[in-house]
């Protein structure tokens, strides 16, 4: 049900990687911790270099202490010194597709630009956003000036 006219990101260019970010972050969608509310996500971030990194959701009982897909993914990254990204994929079993939440959105404006945000659910539908269209106006170090 993608709708390939939708599916661009608004600098006009197709992910050539997509089909393995989405089959990258359906598996790792399936290793998440979502004891408590049943909600598995997973993502996967492809670095400048061709890297992916993948992330699931990992749930706490102290919900504030949850961390998403797309923040795991960032933060394996980072923590293997990579801190360029070209685009990032969220994956989760839902009717409509899954936005990344506003911490993520936040997270991804922040480490990774404005960079094409593929969402993707297990029926086979996906669309591709900007992280620039999913946070029009950002916060961000330029923010910190005055």
């Amino acid at each position: 049900m993608s709708d390939s006219s939708s599916n661009q990101p608004s600098s006009g260019a197709p992910l050539e990687r997509a089909a393995e970010l989405i089959e990258t972050a359906t598996q790792a969608r399936l290793r998440a911790q979502a004891q408590f509310s049943q909600f598995k996500v997973g993502a996967a971030l492809l670095s400048s270099q061709g890297q992916v990194f993948s992330g699931c959701n990992v749930e706490n009982a102290s919900y504030g202490l949850t961390m998403c897909a797309e923040r795991v993914a960032i933060f394996k990254a980072i923590s293997e010194g990579v801190t360029e990204f070209e685009a990032i994929c969220v994956v989760a079993d839902t009717q409509t597709l899954t936005p990344p939440c506003g911490s993520c959105r936040q997270l991804i404006w922040e480490k990774c630009g404005d960079i094409p945000v593929l969402l993707a659910n297990l029926r086979g539908d996906s669309r591709q956003f900007t992280s620039g269209q999913l946070l029009p106006f950002p916060f961000d170090r330029s923010s910190l000036t005055s």
